[in-house]
């Protein structure tokens, strides 16, 4: 999984007032769990914009005043109602061996067969919440709707994979293909369409010999 580091300063205070001079100096008040203990420390707002601003995730190395470095995962943030600035952010704190949980982009690869036949695609579960060991976390999860007709839906179950595991219920609907006014009847197979083609030709030629054969007896 992709990496960024974030630089910060410990606090030393982390009373109210404390916090309002950090906003008002363009400072995010920000906290680790995960460790031993908490660490209350502070970051500039412009730091979160590689994060935050993206729908990528990453693991972030977060490289403390004295070279203390951690490497944790964004778990919480916090926004003005109005303003949509970022008041507080908490992470949480990793190690190689213990699981954590993150949210994760879906990435949908090809076209669909519904799509391409006029239906609509409903992208439901833009990002899925993943839980494994940091090494195990994906940059994306990418599903194939190439061939999704219409009425036809992905669900949990249908990509759960042994390396992570997917905090959703197997019944939950990642995307599906729904009808519309311009979808073609039927959304059927070319091989399918095909056949019923071979099929049909076969049958007007079995017609046509026995007519053939009738007109014969007939002149006879």
């Amino acid at each position: 999984m992709k990496s960024l580091t974030i630089q910060g300063k410990k606090r030393e205070s982390v009373g109210k007032a404390s916090t309002r001079a950090l906003r008002n100096a363009d400072q995010v008040p920000c906290v680790v769990y995960g460790g031993s203990e908490p660490i209350h420390f502070s970051a500039d707002v412009r730091e979160f914009r590689d994060l935050v601003y993206t729908p990528e995730a990453h693991i972030v190395v977060l490289e403390l005043d004295g070279g203390e470095a951690v490497n944790c995962v964004l778990q919480d943030i916090q926004f003005h109602p109005v303003t949509d600035r970022i008041l507080h952010a908490d992470f949480y704190q990793i190690s190689d061996e213990k699981p954590v949980t993150m949210n994760i982009p879906v990435r949908l690869e090809g076209r669909a067969r519904g799509v391409l036949a006029g239906g609509v695609l409903r992208f439901n579960l833009r990002k899925l919440k993943v839980r494994a060991i940091p090494s195990k976390l994906p940059d994306e999860i990418v599903i194939d709707i190439s061939k999704m007709r219409i009425g036809h839906k992905k669900y949990i179950k249908d990509i759960r994979v042994d390396e992570y595991s997917l905090i959703h219920p197997d019944n939950a609907v990642v995307c599906m293909i729904k009808t519309s006014r311009t979808a073609i009847g039927g959304d059927a197979d070319e091989d399918d369409e095909d056949e019923e083609n071979e099929d049909g030709e076969n049958e007007g030629g079995e017609e046509n010999t026995n007519s053939e054969e009738s007109n014969n007896e007939s002149a006879e």
